[in-house]
């Protein structure tokens, strides 16, 4: 019965179940700009939702060939992953990716282990929201099901720890569950639970809901979500004929090497440092205007109403940035090369004067 309400989605039933109340149709969409007023004036952005981006032709292009340049290393971060995953966690880990980002990451992970270790691991995905906390219904939902201590939770990319911070605190009143993050990529340097440190780009970030199932990002509102209810999430069935979701698995599917052996890059601090220094150099007085990595950069740029974008003088160029230069031009976001230790590039959110 618990499963008769949940958000439909593109993705099979086989690789993951969303464990999110299905709010298609009732909550309106709003534009950025909208949106960014009413978050720097207070109002949660889970709240909301976004009027998904609709990407340009020539901004696909780039999403393509960064899909067919990078398959390989987001492939090879994953094996990596699937592997300390099993070391650690043993047979019985149930995966619980964290809705939107964390999701075709949980999909690979569970496909890779399949393979190489011949296990089919439970995958799950429920909400977590910065400041408003873990979906409990749905955490206690599978805790019952499966036990505290098999679950492991999964996202896509750490960029300066505030989804961790946010989850240690949350599970402080869940104490057989493990406060441990599996991510693809963190180079934040937080957690030895991923697949590389390094800033790589992981292609489903540069999308929103055509690569993730179709289904938006979660939702918080008591007039919609019921306190026995999961946290919400829409789905965009109106976007199916550009839904590239599998497209995106398939690919870096089709790159797995059961048995590599990759050295670790390691890391000296932690990125939250080098972020506090930034928004002391730009005079920036609310840290979550500023969004460290690959991965978040792309956010900002999609979802937000961006100030600038620092790229690393390093990577100048760099094809592995060519989405991110794209997005800037097609915003007029203006584009500073900056230096960087742990990130490649940072987005910075515009401070709105009449929030």
């Amino acid at each position: 019965m618990i499963e008769n309400n949940l958000v439909k989605t593109s993705y099979s039933r086989n690789d993951v179940i969303l464990l999110l109340k299905d709010v298609t149709g009732l909550v309106k969409p709003q534009p950025t700009e909208e949106r960014e007023r009413l978050i720097q004036s207070g109002k949660h952005y889970c709240e909301m939702l976004p009027i998904e981006y609709v990407p340009t032709e020539k901004y696909m292009q780039v999403y393509k060939e960064a899909l067919k340049t990078y398959a390989k290393p987001t492939a090879l971060a994953t094996g990596k992953l699937s592997d300390k995953i099993i070391e650690q966690k043993g047979n019985n880990v149930v995966l619980v990716s964290l809705a939107r980002a964390g999701i075709p990451i949980g999909i690979l992970i569970k496909r890779y282990i399949a393979k190489k270790y011949k296990i089919n691991v439970p995958h799950y995905s429920i909400s977590i929201i910065r400041g408003r906390g873990i979906d409990k219904n749905a955490l206690n939902y599978l805790i019952e099901k499966y036990g505290a201590k098999n679950l492991l939770f999964v996202d896509g990319w750490i960029g300066k720890g505030a989804i961790l911070g946010e989850l240690k605190k949350e599970l402080s009143q869940f104490p057989d569950v493990s406060s441990d993050i599996a991510v693809l990529a963190d180079p934040a340097n937080v957690t030895e639970l991923c697949g590389t440190h390094d800033d790589i780009l992981i292609p489903s970030s540069c999308l929103n809901s055509t690569v993730s199932g179709l289904v938006s990002r979660t939702f918080l509102r008591d007039d919609i979500i019921g306190k026995d209810d999961f946290h919400g999430a829409v789905y965009y069935g109106e976007l199916t004929d550009s839904d590239l979701s599998y497209e995106f698995i398939n690919a870096i599917e089709n790159e797995f090497e059961l048995n590599s052996d990759i050295p670790e890059r390691r890391l000296n601090g932690q990125g939250i440092d080098e972020v506090k220094a930034i928004a002391e150099h730009f005079s920036i007085d609310d840290i979550n205007l500023v969004k460290p990595g690959i991965g978040e950069t792309t956010r900002v740029l999609l979802r937000r109403v961006p100030w600038k974008v620092l790229i690393d003088e390093k990577y100048k160029g760099a094809d592995e940035l060519a989405h991110i230069v794209r997005l800037a031009e097609e915003k007029n976001v203006p584009i500073e090369y900056y230096p960087l230790t742990h990130y490649k590039t940072c987005g910075i959110i515009k401070k709105l004067a009449d929030a």
